[in-house]
Formats: C-alpha cells, sequence, structure tokens
C-alpha cells in the first residue's frame, strides 16, 4: 500500500510541474500593512488590553491583544479563543460580530500578533508555526529563505509565558479554550492537537498546509490516538484546489509552492476527517466554503471560530 501511495504522489508532482505554466497559489497577502483594527477603533462590547513579549532567543517580537468581554465573567470564567497570525486576525473582526458575541455569552479573544505594521510577520510565522523537523531531513523553509521546525519552542510560549498573562487580566474557563488557525497557522492548530491534546478543548484548522514538509503533519497524526472531550473543527475553501494564473504572474515561490502541494492530493484533508472520527474521544467536523480559495478563507474561517468559541453553531 505505501508503495501504491508514493507512486500516485510522484504521478501527482510530475502532473502539477507539467501544468505549472497555467496555475498559481492564491496566498493571502503577505505584504499588506495592518492599519487601525477593533481594538483601535473601540467597541461597545469589548474592551482591549496589549502586552508585548519575545521569543526566549530573541529573534521575535510578539503583539498580544487581549479583548476583554464587558459583560461580567460568569462563575467558571469566561470562554477563550486564541487567534494565530494575530495582526491579521484582528483586521478581520468587525463590531457587528462583537455584539452577536456579547448577546450570547462572549468569548475573551486572544489575537497572538507579530512586532510590526505588516498584517503577517513572514518569517516569524514559518518558523512558530511548523512542527519540528526530523534530524537529518532538510527544511525546505530555506528554500523560501526562511527557517521552520518551532512549533514546540511557540507552544511553551504560548502555553507558559502568554496563557499565564492573559489569565492574570481575566478569569478563563479551562474547559471552554479554543484554538484558531489559517494555513501554517491552521497546521500548527493539528500540531498542538496531535502533541498536547488536553491544552485546548477546540481545535479550527482553516486551509491548513497539510503539505508542508512533504506531509510530515501525516506521521503526528498517525502517532496521535485520542483527545478526550476535544471537537476538530477542519475548513477548506471549496475553489482552492482550482486555482489559475497566467504563466507571468508565477513567482519562483508560487512554483516552489505548487510543486510542494503536489506531494498530497486534493483531497487530503477530507480523507484526514475521515482518519480522525476513529480516534477515541475527538468529535471532527469538516466544512467546505464554496466559492473561496485560499486567502480569502482566512477572514471567512474566523466569523464562524468566533461564534464557535461563544458556544454557537458556526
Amino acid at each position: 500500500m505505501a508503495g501504491v501511495d508514493l507512486h500516485r504522489r510522484r504521478v501527482l508532482v510530475a502532473a502539477m510541474l507539467a501544468s505549472l505554466p497555467a496555475m498559481a497559489v492564491a496566498q493571502p497577502d503577505l505584504s499588506q500593512r495592518l492599519g487601525p483594527t477593533i481594538a483601535e477603533h473601540g467597541s461597545a462590547w469589548y474592551r482591549f488590553e496589549r502586552f508585548a513579549l519575545r521569543s526566549q532567543d530573541g529573534q521575535r517580537g510578539y503583539r498580544v491583544t487581549v479583548c476583554l468581554p464587558r459583560r461580567a465573567a460568569p462563575a467558571d470564567g469566561y470562554p477563550a479563543i486564541v487567534l494565530l497570525d494575530g495582526n491579521a486576525a484582528l483586521a478581520a473582526i468587525d463590531e457587528a460580530q462583537l455584539q452577536a458575541l456579547d448577546a450570547a455569552g462572549p468569548p475573551l479573544i486572544v489575537a497572538i500578533g507579530y512586532d510590526t505594521d505588516l498584517r503577517f510577520d513572514v518569517a516569524a510565522r514559518a518558523y512558530d508555526y511548523t512542527p519540528p523537523i526530523p534530524a537529518g531531513q532538510a527544511d525546505d523553509e530555506a528554500l523560501r529563505g526562511r527557517r521552520g521546525g518551532g512549533a514546540d519552542v511557540f507552544l511553551d510560549l504560548l502555553q507558559d509565558r502568554i496563557l499565564p498573562q492573559v489569565r492574570r487580566l481575566a478569569p478563563l474557563d479551562s474547559g471552554r479554550l479554543s484554538l484558531w488557525g489559517h494555513s501554517y497557522g491552521g497546521l500548527f492548530v493539528l500540531h498542538t492537537l496531535f502533541t498536547r491534546p488536553g491544552l485546548f478543548s477546540r481545535y479550527i484548522a482553516a486551509s491548513p498546509s497539510l503539505w508542508w514538509q512533504r506531509g510530515l503533519i501525516l506521521e503526528e497524526e498517525r502517532r496521535f490516538t485520542e483527545a478526550p472531550g476535544a471537537r476538530l473543527w477542519l475548513m477548506v475553501g471549496e475553489a482552492e484546489q482550482r486555482e489559475r494564473k497566467p504563466a507571468r504572474e508565477l513567482d519562483e515561490r508560487s512554483r516552489a509552492m505548487l510543486a510542494a502541494r503536489a506531494w498530497l492530493p486534493p483531497q487530503a484533508l477530507q480523507e484526514m476527517a475521515v482518519r480522525l472520527r476513529q480516534r477515541q474521544g475527538l468529535e471532527v467536523q469538516m466544512r467546505s466554503f464554496p466559492g473561496l480559495a485560499h486567502g480569502p478563507m482566512l477572514p471567512a474561517s474566523l466569523a464562524p471560530a468566533l461564534r464557535i468559541a461563544a458556544g454557537l453553531a458556526p
């Protein structure tokens, strides 16, 4: 069976590379400036606190925005959701969404961004959101001019420094903690579920980059056995596998991305959902967003993620 799978992947790679002149990957605009967000505009339903910290090695700076409901905390503490790519996430949240959350029993929102005026810090997120690379295996991020494999380091920072500081600002309900991420962030959500399943109770992975490092996350999935009481939402844009651009618009990064994605079949996420439903104690839901490509999935998936954190139907 393994030989058949490898042959299938090689065929997919060859077909993808042969058709590169007609294809490209629609990614979020990673160079877009941030501008004022809901935290600067203010809200009738939430107030905002910020704190900054640096990674242990001093190489990455974080800007953490804590969105605190104006309603008093429940007896068990607020439900809460951690948002990766926090700069871009904050830019996608508006007052109407916060008003709807307030009416439902609002969650505390923790947006973990980077110390930059851009929506994304490309190099920092590539390191923070990608799983550890096995010894002897080349780091594919080096082809993109950056470094990968730091997800466990970032998880330690999230668990040991960020969440305790958030808890000093407001009480949290440890049984209702959610984690959301898109693209590389979605990959990190899955890595967290597979390696520290008790850290959160709800995991929301939007358009996760399963292809990264030739499907390394699938090895973690194979070792993952159970997550009692955990719930996972997998989200994907229906158009993600059908994106096209003229050949003249393709750059080297897009070609490399397409080649990397070709290591997994288009239905890889759906197949993962089927397998994970067999894991003890884990509830899995899969949602496809009609007509949406990879980039637009960030704001599109964030809206239902906030509803999930509030205990509402997504």
